[in-house]
């Protein structure tokens, strides 16, 4: 399939939603509401609720069905950089080529408006209730999930890890705690919630728990080996840092293998998410192709 199309046409019905789901920015306290507008719309892959759409697809279901859910999944993320790049974390004060958040609108407002998508979130969560069928049971489930995810036991453990752990102390367990927790736990729930939206067995679920798992922690390494070529990554707790180049490209090829491999019981519906998987391997070969 052309997966760079697919990309591009679910980028713009994400868009499309998430303009509409946001309050305008002229509402009042005008200040939060800019500050909300200017980080969930300042571009980016969409990649994670993209997932949230194709893992309902792969069980039958519609990626409109899912859209408030895979919707909610992306403020999750936003949310999470923006809170990322504040001094006290990682000090970034660029994000997607603009300025952090922190950067233009200062750091209470950062951190209040992080505050807001994560409700908010939860809300669009809320939307998907009736929805093609989706009963309270499902949208109870995905609540819960996603609680989970990006938590003490989840994202948030793995940004503490990942602030605790220095060059002289990381270790191979530590930096799959962090990737796994930090990065990976979130794409495990996207694809999660988007199955148990549209019903799916417990056999089939379990699959694409691993197809998550697997992509999640590839999408951290290349990420990894992104910032180490550009030599933002090379003192810090990383894939590469720890194991080289090489042998990170090696790791994360082997994962996007077995998160394909997960797929094979669902046949051309799954073809979007393994595309994607294949997607992420070729950026990487074509992105780190100097090192």
């Amino acid at each position: 399939m052309d997966i760079k199309a697919y990309l591009i046409e679910r980028q713009r019905l994400l868009d499309e939603a998430l303009e509409e789901y946001l309050p305008p920015a002229d509402r009042y306290p005008v200040s939060i509401h800019e500050a909300m507008r200017y980080t969930v719309l300042n571009g980016g892959k969409r990649l994670r609720p993209i997932i949230t759409m194709a893992a309902a697809e792969a069980c039958g279901g519609k990626a409109q069905s899912v859209l408030p859910t895979a919707c909610a999944i992306e403020l999750i993320h936003t949310y999470s950089l923006i809170h990322d790049d504040l001094p006290p974390l990682d000090n970034d004060d660029y994000r997607r080529g603009k300025p952090s958040c922190h950067v233009a609108f200062g750091e209470a407002i950062a951190i209040l408006t992080g505050d807001a998508l994560l409700p908010l979130a939860f809300s669009l969560i809320a939307e998907n209730l009736g929805t093609d069928g989706i009963d309270e049971a499902r949208v109870i489930r995905v609540i819960k999930e996603v609680s989970n995810a990006i938590g003490s036991l989840g994202m948030v453990g793995g940004q503490v890890v990942d602030l605790e752990t220095t060059p002289e102390t990381v270790t191979p367990p530590l930096i799959q705690y962090i990737h796994t927790h930090k990065t990976g736990l979130l794409f495990r729930v996207a694809t999660r919630c988007g199955a148990i939206l549209v019903g799916v067995n417990e056999e089939e679920l379990k699959s694409l728990t691993l197809y998550g798992e697997n992509l999640g922690f590839a999408f951290q390494i290349v990420d990894d080996l992104l910032d180490f070529k550009t030599g933002k990554g090379k003192g810090g707790a990383s894939y590469p840092g720890l194991f080289g180049i090489m042998t990170s490209k090696d790791k994360a090829n082997s994962l996007l293998e077995q998160a394909i491999s997960f797929l094979e019981g669902f046949g051309e519906k799954a073809l979007p998410l393994e595309s994607i998987a294949r997607f992420i391997g070729d950026y990487m070969s074509s992105a780190t192709n100097e090192a």
